[in-house]
């Protein structure tokens, strides 16, 4: 169905053409892009992803982060997923990792699939469980999150409005 890979300079104008995808549907956040959509250059992106996943290059502003495209069996990028291996201050709320499907893609599975892809991974680096927060009116990722055995933890505000923490044992 989807597999998990790391950006790299292969796939430049494929990860290009997705954040096209969202920005054309008016959509100019993509989570768990590690700000993919916030970046105008791919190859300074894919430098501070790459520099994130290792302890001794990791941004200070950051934590150790795995940031995965999900490609389809066309390799297409229809998704894309991240790890955060600790929470800071900042992503207390936020949780271990964020994902987005581009427009054309949702409601085929794939955020589901790639949560649990993301769970082996995570439960391999030696992690216990994941952290997730979901703005309540996003009912598609929380039946993502439910899917993949989250637990409903607490409710916090976010811009104004209820997000609920769950957590999924691994």
């Amino acid at each position: 169905m989807i597999k998990l890979i790391r950006p790299s300079k292969e796939l430049k104008e494929k990860a290009l053409a997705f954040k096209k995808e969202f920005l054309d549907n008016n959509e100019s956040v993509i989570n768990g892009s590690e700000l993919l959509d916030k970046t105008e250059d791919y190859d300074q992106w894919l430098a501070a992803v790459t520099a994130n996943t290792n302890p001794e290059t990791v941004n200070p502003a950051w934590v150790l982060t795995d940031t995965f495209f999900a490609v389809d069996d066309d390799d297409k990028i229809v998704g894309i997923i991240d790890l955060r291996h600790t929470l800071n201050d900042f992503l207390k709320d936020c949780g271990h990792c964020g994902y987005s499907v581009c427009p054309s893609e949702r409601r085929k599975g794939y955020a589901t699939e790639m949560l649990s892809q993301l769970k082996i991974v995570a439960k391999e680096s030696g992690m216990k469980d994941l952290q997730l927060a979901v703005e309540r009116s996003n009912e598609p990722s929380v039946k993502t999150i439910l899917k993949n055995g989250g637990v409903y933890e607490r409710t916090f505000e976010f811009e104004n409005q209820p997000a609920d923490v769950y957590k999924i044992k691994l």
